[in-house]
């Protein structure tokens, strides 16, 4: 998405975001040592079908504001579902007791907060440039069949 993306802000918003995730995998790493097991899992269909959207957006031959308004729209997509599963083990984590492992995983949860914030900071100026492209092209570069 920040290679898709031409607004600096929000391209420079995506590449935090990957550095952070890889912060989000090492506490992860980090309650799967403090419990003893080995970090596993298994594919996510929900997070694969976002995936596959935001691919499909990335695809499309939009105007530059109108491709980072709907790269936003994905990528909130992705952060509120993330924010969803982050929020539903922080509760397990804290029914079971689990107050080190809930603070990690409370860590994550809001910083996906703080992205999505971002992310609708970003949009509210991104959005409202989408809107000046010219609408008699369907959004699509100029010259390009719609």
């Amino acid at each position: 998405m920040a290679k898709a993306s031409t607004s600096s802000e929000l391209k420079a918003g995506f590449e935090e975001h990957l550095e952070q995730t890889k912060g989000h995998v090492e506490r992860l790493e980090q309650i799967f040592t403090m419990i003893g097991e080995k970090p596993g899992g298994k594919k996510c269909l929900g997070m694969e079908g976002l995936v596959k959207e935001g691919a499909e957006i990335m695809g499309e031959d939009f105007e530059e504001e109108v491709m980072d308004a709907a790269l936003i729209s994905a990528a909130q997509r992705v952060e509120h579902y993330e924010i969803a599963g982050y929020g539903t083990v922080c509760a397990y984590a804290d029914l079971l007791g689990e107050t080190k492992h809930a603070k990690l995983l409370r860590q994550t949860l809001e910083e996906e907060k703080e992205t999505d914030e971002k992310l609708k900071e970003l949009s509210e100026e991104i959005n409202l440039e989408a809107t000046k492209s010219d609408s008699t092209a369907g959004h699509r570069k100029p010259g390009r069949a719609a």
